[in-house]
């Protein structure tokens, strides 16, 4: 009997001090990149490994400690530089268990990061992200290494602002059927050095308007999710060679080539293309998220602005004193009623989002809608003209902040959706 026992644990102390097996890391790749000291960068990354587990928050800091009883090396708490914002979170699911993540560095971070190796700290800092098990278990944080250099030629290839501008200091450019676009350009900054190769396109009254995905440059999107963007009429193509200075004027398409023969409110799209750049490649195969490398030269944490111009006469069109400006339809006009009906307007640089407003003839609500920023129009559904009953309808934009408070709010337009003939009394309210 007592041999029996003494056998017994004898057995449960070996399986106790057994190696157990380990739980699988999740890698990332690169897992240390170049980035510029003095402004913001932008790097795409692959995760591999994943298990079950979902991204949470991400932090830059000057140092790490241990993570335990969770797996990996956590942030500092009290060398947190800042962490990644909303805005600029592009990551989605990508390849064999794997996970693609838009580093966008703010010049912010860059800035107390330079600050703090003046004073003595090291001259890199982490990026760590942190996932959590949907089914339970020890959070995992995966450390990224950022190097602080200049913003040139061993910094990935990537854009950190960009905005369309007229020759002209027209904000909306109207322009006669038939006539040709005013001169514009593409304002460029970025980090690296490489070729920034992509096609002006244009959106066409009637078409579907761009998604999310499609106003993102193409080295921003998982590789599995580059094909799907949605392609519109291309105007012209282009393929530059950026040298590491930082800034560029890309001209416009020749403007003779922009359709202006039909009406309506068009959309010019900045597509940019993704090149080989190899300080910003990404090894599947050692992230352990598939196989191949995938070029990310001319990544951006943010969608590509578009620049929008009107056909019609400029006289019915007309603006809004206060800057937002309802474009088409113009206002007491009768629509063709066997055409959706379009509502565009011009945007604000405050506004997140556009709430659509339309009414009836006593002033109740038929039909609202939320547009997000960087779109500027809306196509009402079919049965909207249902709903007018044959009379006509006012409609107006409404600009809303980050918190949904409105900042600025259009007058009211009056459309006329079946041919309603004989004015229409608002009781007096037209703003």
């Amino acid at each position: 009997m007592l041999r029996t026992v003494i056998h017994r644990l004898l057995l449960a102390l070996l399986m106790s001090a057994a190696p157990r097996p380990a739980m699988a890391a999740i890698a990332v790749n690169p897992n240390g990149v170049n980035v510029n000291s003095q402004g913001a960068t932008t790097v795409f990354l692959t995760y591999g490994g994943l298990v079950g587990q979902v991204p949470v928050e991400a932090f830059w800091c000057g140092e790490l400690v241990s993570a335990a009883p969770a797996i990996g090396s956590k942030c500092n708490p009290a060398t947190i530089f800042g962490t990644l914002p909303i805005r600029y979170d592009q990551s989605q699911s990508s390849g064999t268990s794997g996970f693609t993540d838009i580093m966008s560095i703010p010049a912010s971070v860059s800035r107390r990061a330079y600050q703090a190796a003046e004073s003595g700290a090291a001259s890199s800092f982490f990026y760590v992200r942190r996932f959590v098990r949907s089914a339970g278990g020890p959070d995992e944080y995966v450390v990224v290494t950022c190097r602080m250099a200049g913003g040139g030629a061993r910094v990935p290839l990537a854009l950190v602002d960009v905005s369309l501008k007229p020759l002209s200091d027209a904000t909306v450019l109207f322009v006669k059927p038939g006539t040709s676009v005013p001169a514009f350009n593409a304002a460029i900054t970025y980090t690296g050095t490489g070729r920034l190769k992509g096609r002006w396109e244009v959106v066409l009254p009637g078409d579907d308007v761009p998604a999310p995905d499609d106003l993102l440059t193409e080295a921003t999107l998982p590789i599995e999710r580059r094909a799907l963007q949605r392609r519109y009429t291309q105007v012209e193509r282009f393929n530059v060679f950026l040298p590491p200075t930082g800034r560029v004027t890309l001209p416009g398409p020749d403007a003779t080539k922009l359709p202006t023969g039909a009406e309506g409110a068009y959309l010019i799209l900045l597509r940019v293309e993704a090149s080989d750049d190899k300080e910003g490649d990404s090894d599947l195969a050692v992230a352990g998220a598939g196989s191949g490398v995938v070029h990310s030269g001319a990544v951006a944490g943010f969608p590509m602005p578009t620049l929008r111009y009107v056909v019609g006469n400029a006289e019915t069109i007309g603006t809004v004193p206060g800057g937002l400006d309802l474009l088409l339809p113009a206002d007491d006009v009768t629509v063709d009623p066997t055409k959706p009906v379009d509502f565009s307007w011009s945007e604000i640089r405050q506004a997140a989002v556009y709430r659509l407003e339309i009414q009836d003839a006593q002033g109740k609500p038929v039909h609202a809608a939320l547009v997000q920023t960087g779109i500027g129009a809306y196509r009402a559904p079919s049965w909207l003209k249902e709903k007018a009953g044959g009379g006509a309808l006012r409609w107006r934009v409404v600009a809303l902040d980050i918190d949904g408070r409105a900042i600025r709010t259009s007058a009211w337009r009056v459309v006329r959706l079946d041919g309603a003939i004989g004015s229409v009394d608002w009781n007096g309210d037209r703003r």
